[in-house]
C-alpha cells in the first residue's frame, strides 16, 4: 500500500494515473474492463476520494477510460484512447505545451499568491468577471479559451507587477493549451470544462479571502492537473 500521506496531493494522483495508464497500455487492463472502485483505489493507494477522482478525471480527459453512470469506470475502446489521434501539427505542439506549463507552474503560483494580498477591489472584480464569463461560455457551448486567458491575465494584472503580465502575454491565448488541440474531445466537453472551472473557483476564492498560501496551492494544482492531462496525451500518441 502506498500510504505516504505527506506527499503532495498532485503526486499521489500522478501515481494512480501512471499505474493505471501503464496497465491499460500493456494490456493488463483490456478494452471494456472495469477499473477498481473508488473505495478500492482509496485503500490501495492510501489516498482520499478527492485524489482518486482527480486521477480518474485526468485518465478520462486523455481518453483512457469512460464512466458509465450507475456501473463504474471502464477502459475505453482502443480507438478512443490510443487514438485520440491528433494532427501532425498538434503532435508537434505537445512538447512545447508541456514546457510552457512547466514555466507557468513556476510563475503563476506565485502570481496568485501575490494577487491575494495586493489586488485592488477593481482587480478582484475583473478576476470574478472573467470567471463568470467562462461559466456562461460553458453553458452556451461556446469556446472558453478567451475567457480562460482573461482569468489568468486578470490575476497577473492583480499582482501589480508588470513582469508577471508581460510573461503571460508572451504566450497570449496559446497559454490555454486546449486552444492548440481542436481535435481533442475535451475541447468542447462540458464536464471537463466544469472541472477546469472548479479549479478556477478555488483560485478565485483564495484571492477573495486574501489567503496567499491557498491561492498559490490552488494555482499550482490547476497547472499540475493540466500537465498531467497533456503528459498522458503525449504517451497515447
Amino acid at each position: 500500500m502506498i500510504g505516504d500521506k505527506a506527499r503532495p496531493r498532485e503526486r499521489r494522483a500522478q501515481q494512480i494515473i501512471d499505474n493505471l495508464s501503464a496497465e491499460i497500455r500493456s494490456g493488463k487492463l483490456k478494452n471494456g474492463d472495469q477499473l477498481p472502485t473508488e473505495p478500492q483505489l482509496e485503500r490501495a493507494y492510501g489516498v482520499s476520494r478527492t485524489v482518486v477522482r482527480e486521477a480518474i478525471a485526468d485518465l478520462r480527459s486523455a481518453g483512457y477510460v469512460v464512466p458509465i453512470q450507475g456501473k463504474g469506470v471502464f477502459v475505453s475502446n482502443a480507438s478512443e484512447w490510443v487514438g485520440v489521434k491528433l494532427t501532425q501539427t498538434e503532435v508537434s505542439t505537445i512538447a512545447e505545451t508541456l514546457e510552457m506549463l512547466e514555466f507557468r507552474l513556476a510563475t503563476e503560483g506565485e502570481a496568485a499568491a501575490i494577487a491575494a494580498y495586493r489586488r485592488t477591489a477593481q482587480q478582484e472584480a475583473a478576476i470574478s468577471a472573467a470567471h463568470r464569463k467562462m461559466a456562461r461560455a460553458i453553458d452556451a457551448g461556446e469556446s472558453t479559451v478567451d475567457a480562460d486567458y482573461e482569468f489568468h491575465s486578470a490575476i497577473a494584472t492583480a499582482t501589480n507587477n508588470r513582469f508577471y503580465l508581460e510573461a503571460l502575454r508572451q504566450f497570449g491565448s496559446r497559454s490555454i493549451p486546449r486552444g492548440q488541440f481542436p481535435t481533442l474531445p475535451e475541447t468542447g466537453d462540458a464536464n471537463y470544462l466544469r472541472k477546469v472551472q472548479a479549479e478556477h473557483e478555488a483560485i478565485l476564492r483564495a484571492i477573495v479571502e486574501q489567503d496567499p498560501d491557498a491561492a498559490r496551492k490552488a494555482m499550482r494544482e490547476h497547472m499540475l492537473a493540466s500537465q498531467r492531462r497533456y503528459r498522458l496525451l503525449s504517451e497515447a500518441q
